[in-house]
């Protein structure tokens, strides 16, 4: 008897005592295609409830196709059309649907083939053997799937964002489940998502709901994936357990984080859509790829806002994720290197390594010590994906051109620990250290210590909290580290150069106590009935970078920002607060308010340099040491465009 005879025999068999479920034809549906194949066929009902295809199809540990079957006799053209079949569709690329008896068969969500081997008459199977030869030499096919290789930067961005979206929703689903888990007592179930969603939850974002972590979680595992994968010199197979080996070793979260990925321990219901997703990877080159790029482009921009846009189009706007234009990068770091040179007697600039003797926490003993630290830390504490800090890296390196056999020793002892960034996304986080990384490794730079190389400074964390809480006992030691770091850089680390484009958010998320204490400063004695947009993000950023000149005692403040502040009458307070702080205020106000209505002095339309509707403008602040000016009073709102006058 032929193995598609035995399959339906069973089938008949089961069904026809007429107590059969979908599931109860699963296993036989599993010995047949097992012994069609070389394939491993793998039933998993434990991912119906993420959302998961019932049968994974697997040849040497990475995914070849999936299955997803429904009761004898469904109807399969409305399950065809459902939610949960358009996200298959769109996620995976070599998908059978079957009500075992009809097979479907889909490649890049189109169907190619349908095959019936069996018909239902008066509750009984009747076998279609003229059909049987026709669905087997499809199902070879099937079992035969290679993938596609990938030749196009957006269809690869694209590509990721389809997958991250089901590891996003596999996430959700299963943190959800583990939690049910939790409160009927099944200790015996996988909790090594929501305990690391605890984590998330007790260090970096006390608010962070499961949706918003499933979210975080998908990025940077897609994107971990992805700075592994241009790391990977041999681009003849990838996966997960070799991303651990590959991903920057000058990220040690994203190393702790990827040993848990490709590890034994690993959740299995998101197991299979990382497996995914790395097939992706290694169905690309994607140093190639970057090739294709002018060099007046940011790759990893480009990476980014394309896969945000297809992975979640609203994500973009409300987390302020804008890229900043290359003119304004520059203008910004040079004109902080010029003012470094001019007025803080530092003739080498941003690229000055000259040291300073400091009263600062030992990390070790916790006792206030003297140490020798270098005068200029640079600190942008809105990352994103690593522009400023980029820029202010290639400005350091033309200084050294000519003079490259200097560059090594330069890099380990006078720019690493003084180059500092915070970012609270986890994806931009991943792509600015391998962004830099990948800078410093062009420019001939080499670690010193392979086996524990210098970190770069950039750290996963909400840069308006600081906490004093104690990480030390908390489950996951790769994010409480994280936040250590973070944290210490926060409250000790006299910082001299605050620089970067901050957030732009009316709605602000960012309510801790701190950063709300500090923006008091702005909001007292001005008795306005609405002093909400004070509130604005780019105003706590504002008023975080003033604090860290005030506590140095001497720097600059550099954003780009909205410009509301320049001559809103209840920021009134606010100007005088800077004035009295800072010794030289330069504002370049670039307009393009929409909502103003404001045109060029041609009478054409003013365009902004962002996609956004508030204006913007340049911002420099300079601090030198010195006395507490006086205050500046400052009484109406249109005297704010005095501030581009010393003092």
């Amino acid at each position: 008897m032929s193995y598609i005879s035995e399959y339906l025999k069973s089938v008949k068999t089961t069904f026809e005592n007429g107590q059969a479920t979908e599931h109860s034809h699963r296993g036989f549906l599993q010995t047949y295609l097992q012994n069609l194949s070389d394939c491993i066929v793998t039933n998993e009902p434990k991912r119906q409830a993420c959302g998961a295809p019932d049968y994974i199809i697997e040849r040497k540990g990475i995914p070849v196709g999936y299955i997803e079957a429904k009761d004898i006799d469904a109807d399969l053209d409305k399950i065809e059309k459902s939610e949960q079949l358009k996200r298959y569709f769109t996620s995976l690329d070599n998908l059978i649907l079957t009500d075992y008896l009809e097979f479907r068969f889909y490649h890049h969500g189109q169907k190619i083939e349908t095959c019936r081997i069996a018909k239902l008459e008066n509750g009984k199977l009747k076998p279609l053997e003229e059909n049987f030869e026709h669905l087997e030499k499809f199902l070879k096919d099937f079992f035969l799937y290679k993938g596609i290789t990938i030749k196009s930067s957006d269809k690869l961005a694209k590509m990721m964002a389809v997958k991250a979206q089901l590891l996003q929703e596999i996430t959700y689903n299963t943190l959800i489940q583990a939690k049910e888990d939790l409160e009927k007592g099944n200790s015996d179930q996988d909790a090594s998502l929501l305990n690391q969603y605890e984590v998330f939850k007790n260090i970096l974002i006390h608010d962070l709901t499961e949706k918003q972590f499933a979210d975080i979680y998908a990025q940077t595992i897609t994107y971990g994936l992805f700075a592994a994968r241009l790391n990977d010199t041999s681009l003849e197979n990838f996966s997960r357990q070799e991303a651990a080996f590959l991903v920057p070793k000058t990220n040690p979260f994203l190393l702790k984080l990827f040993s848990y990925i490709a590890g034994p321990d690993i959740d299995t219901r998101i197991e299979w859509i990382v497996d995914e997703l790395a097939d992706v990877f290694a169905a690309c080159d994607i140093a190639e790829l970057l090739q294709t790029f002018s060099t007046e482009q940011d790759p990893f921009i480009h990476f980014y806002e394309t896969f945000l846009a297809e992975y979640d189009s609203k994500l973009r706007k409300s987390r302020g994720v804008y890229y900043t234009p290359q003119p304004v990068v520059d203008f910004i770091v040079r004109s902080v290197d010029k003012i470094l040179q001019e007025e803080f007697d530092l003739p080498m600039g941003l690229a000055d390594s000259q040291k300073i003797n400091v009263k600062m926490q030992n990390k070790h003993t916790l006792k206030n010590e003297n140490t020798e630290i270098h005068r200029v830390q640079i600190l942008d504490p809105a990352t994103g994906t690593g522009t400023f800090l980029f820029e202010v890296l290639r400005e350091i390196y033309k200084k050294y051109q000519g003079q490259e056999g200097l560059w090594q020793n330069y890099v380990e002892e006078d720019l690493l620990p003084r180059l500092h960034g915070f970012e609270i996304l986890m994806a931009p986080y991943a792509m600015c250290h391998l962004k830099l990384g990948m800078f410093l490794q062009q420019t001939g730079y080499k670690s010193q210590n392979n086996a524990k190389p210098k970190r770069l400074g950039v750290y996963l964390t909400n840069s308006l909290e600081v906490s004093d809480e104690d990480f030390g006992s908390l489950f996951s030691q790769w994010l409480s580290q994280e936040a250590q770091e973070a944290n210490y850089i926060k409250k000790q680390m006299p910082i001299m150069i605050v620089l970067g484009n901050p957030p732009y958010s009316v709605s602000s998320s960012n309510k801790s106590d701190w950063i709300s204490n500090l923006l008091e400063d702005y909001k007292k004695d001005l008795n306005e009935k609405n002093i909400q947009p004070l509130s604005d993000d780019y105003i706590k950023f504002i008023r975080y970078g003033q604090h860290c000149i005030e506590e140095k005692g001497e720097g600059i403040l550099a954003y780009i920002s909205n410009n509301s502040f320049i001559d809103g009458l209840i920021h009134r307070r606010m100007r005088e607060s800077l004035m009295e702080t800072f010794d030289k205020i330069y504002i370049l106000n670039l307009h393009g308010n929409s909502k103003k209505k404001e045109t060029c002095p041609d009478g054409s339309k003013d365009e902004n340099v962002f996609d956004i509707q508030q204006g913007v403008s340049i911002n420099i602040f300079v601090k030198k040491n010195g006395k507490k000016k006086k205050r500046a009073r400052d009484t109406q709102g249109s005297e704010a465009g005095h501030l581009g006058s010393d003092g």
